[in-house]
């Protein structure tokens, strides 16, 4: 059987695949009580509630995908992530990388899709609004205010993004890693010789798409 991962699929998890994500939500789907808990103490709201709904109804699985994928070594396919690798420090994206191409099987395919930081910064050479720019860019600049604030920061942990990435970058990254045949794809473009259900236009507009073989 084909096995092929969605690392960081979020609430849009691609039918066919094995779909993972980091989010707190995954671990609360299986504890209705703490969920309760956490709900009454205003800690999680309505959207964090129907999401861990989501997580359970769609079998979303947990992992730290920089620290370890739950896989093993030469054992999958396809490793796709979308809009996931921005959220990740230096250190962190590096050991993603190491673990695509650990569980990769010879000849699997990466395809890692990103916001990016070209099409941001000619929105802003044409705009000229610096506030809507950094916005844009999504960095992790506010700190946790209040009680209830520092405990969500506790338990769910950073949700901004930590770099930026335009095509080169991005390829850099992978190439980096061990990947060959490193390329910059348009939308819609892929090497994959079955994507299912994958979506080859995710976030088109403000996307870049890298795809690579493991050696």
């Amino acid at each position: 059987m084909t096995t092929r991962l969605n690392i960081g699929c979020g609430d849009a998890p691609t039918t066919g695949w094995v779909n993972y994500d980091n989010s707190l939500a995954v671990r609360l789907a299986r504890s209705p009580l703490l969920t309760r808990l956490l709900s009454s103490l205003g800690v999680i709201d309505a959207g964090n509630i129907q999401f861990i709904a989501t997580c359970r109804r769609l079998g979303i699985a947990y992992a730290n995908a920089s620290h370890r994928i739950p896989h093993g070594n030469g054992t999958v396919d396809v490793v796709y992530s979308s809009h996931m690798i921005e959220h990740l420090d230096r250190r962190e994206a590096a050991g993603f990388m190491a673990e695509c191409l650990r569980v990769l099987k010879p000849g699997g395919v990466l395809r890692i899709v990103a916001p990016d930081l070209r099409w941001s910064v000619l929105e802003y050479m044409e705009k000229g609004r610096a506030d809507e720019f950094v916005a844009q860019l999504q960095f992790e600049s506010d700190k946790p205010r209040g009680l209830v604030g520092r405990m969500r920061w506790l338990l769910s942990g950073s949700r901004g993004h930590h770099w930026m990435y335009d095509g080169r970058s991005l390829s850099g990254l992978v190439a980096d890693a061990g990947f060959a045949d490193v390329r910059i794809v348009s939308a819609g473009e892929t090497r994959l010789t079955d994507a299912g259900s994958l979506d080859l236009r995710e976030r088109e507009i403000e996307s870049v798409y890298v795809e690579a073989n493991r050696p």
